[in-house]
């Protein structure tokens, strides 16, 4: 009969392999930190940073805004949430240049975008706005604000919570009187991954508008928002895109929308002359006309190293690493976490998973934070539930072997 041991050993056996046949690997070495033994398993909220990034913050100081000084923005930073914008659209999310943008927080982003996507319907008669139950707080904070600002109805699909939005649930909500519908392409608690282009698909289908959050897909999951047809995306760059804490989110307008439409947050940076200074407000033509306020430079050149590396990888690669980390993960949760009767709350199909899992046991809220003081770091989702985030390019098979084996080892026994 096998022991605890002999199990434990294998499946460390099992994760060494995984490390050794794993072609991104080498990757590793490049993230502030991988050397330690700490096991980081929330970089679904915040990335590890590059070792790149530290010296390009330290050139920027000195060389950048030490060197150049005011001169630096007409020189450079003036155009750099264009150009990263359009470095992240070609790199990460699958859209042509010209259509994204990086500014604000994500929640300002989704604002602006939700109020453009609505002044584009033109029908009078669509008044409803539909998202669903189990999305990121701020999406449905956001929506429920903007639909008493405007006089809209909100129309709820009742998402399951260790799943998340399904197609023939959009198909069964939208109809003549929807406008917009707000939904995250993966789920923030369970991890799942929604049918992006079947959806925005039946959304138009309906006649409506689709404005997707990639918060916890983009940089982990493969995403082709031109080829889907997608009308809006939202997301931050703080998680798998390493901007570090805070970075600047990153807007997509699909190119047939942009003539013309309008936003609502009217600012200096995204008038047609900036620096005319005079009165009145015309926005700049395209894509820079959803900027509001002055950029965020520090954030846009912290994610420079995770676009470069995106691009060199391919996101087909990081994927195929996302897949492996996530069965691996199921692997260790079947083997020592759920004979303690801790439940799985993720989907188990691969193509249902982005790259976190989450499991719930009702002492997860104490274990999380035993689990820190150990420099095992997953995050805590109430009432029960850890998540297990994956970056693909910075997390290792052993890493999340001893993180997992920690979360075992705290489990209280009965």
């Amino acid at each position: 009969m096998t022991t605890l041991r002999e199990a434990h050993d294998a499946l460390l056996e099992r994760a060494l392999l995984l490390d050794a046949e794993d072609p991104l690997s080498a990757y590793r070495e490049r993230f502030i930190g991988t050397e330690t033994d700490l096991s980081y398993l929330d970089g679904n909220s915040l990335g590890r940073p590059l070792k790149r990034t530290a010296e390009d913050i330290n050139t920027f100081i000195h060389s950048g805004w030490g060197g150049r000084l005011i001169r630096g923005w007409d020189e450079e930073w003036l155009e750099l949430p264009q150009a990263i914008g359009d470095q992240l659209g070609r790199a990460v999310l699958g859209a042509a240049a010209g259509q994204t943008i990086i500014a604000d927080s994500t929640t300002v982003v989704l604002y602006k975008l939700i109020r453009a996507a609505l002044a584009a319907v033109k029908d009078p008669a669509r008044t409803e706005i539909v998202l669903d139950t189990d999305n990121f707080p701020t999406d449905r904070y956001l929506v429920e604000g903007i639909a008493r600002e405007e006089g809209l109805t909100l129309r709820w699909i009742d998402a399951d919570p260790d799943s998340g939005v399904t197609l023939d649930q959009v198909r069964a909500a939208v109809g003549q009187a929807t406008a917009v519908v707000l939904l995250s392409h993966v789920a923030y608690r369970s991890g799942f991954l929604a049918d992006l282009p079947g959806i925005t698909a039946a959304v138009h289908d309906a006649g409506a508008l689709a404005v997707w959050d990639l918060c916890h897909s983009a940089g982990s999951v493969e995403i082709a928002l031109d080829a889907a047809g997608v009308d809006f995306a939202a997301g931050c760059t703080y998680k798998y895109l390493n901007g570090g804490p805070g970075s600047p989110a990153f807007a997509y307008v699909n190119a047939r929308h942009l003539p013309g439409l309008a936003q609502p947050i009217w600012g200096w940076m995204g008038r047609r002359d900036a620096f005319e200074m005079g009165p009145g407000y015309e926005p700049a033509p395209g894509i820079r006309g959803f900027l509001s306020g002055t950029p965020a430079i520090f954030g846009m050149i912290a994610m420079r190293g995770t676009l470069d590396l995106l691009e060199e990888v391919g996101m087909a690669a990081v994927r195929e690493k996302s897949l492996r980390l996530t069965a691996y993960a199921l692997e260790l949760h079947d083997a020592w976490l759920a004979p303690a009767g801790v439940r799985l709350a993720t989907p188990r199909a691969p193509e249902q998973r982005g790259s976190h899992i989450t499991v719930d046991h009702p002492s997860f809220r104490e274990v999380t934070a035993a689990l820190w003081d150990k420099d095992v770091i997953p995050d805590f989702r109430a009432p029960a539930g850890i998540r297990i985030g994956l970056s693909p390019l910075s997390t290792g098979f052993a890493e999340l072997h001893r993180g997992m084996a920690a979360v075992r080892d705290l489990l209280p026994r009965h």
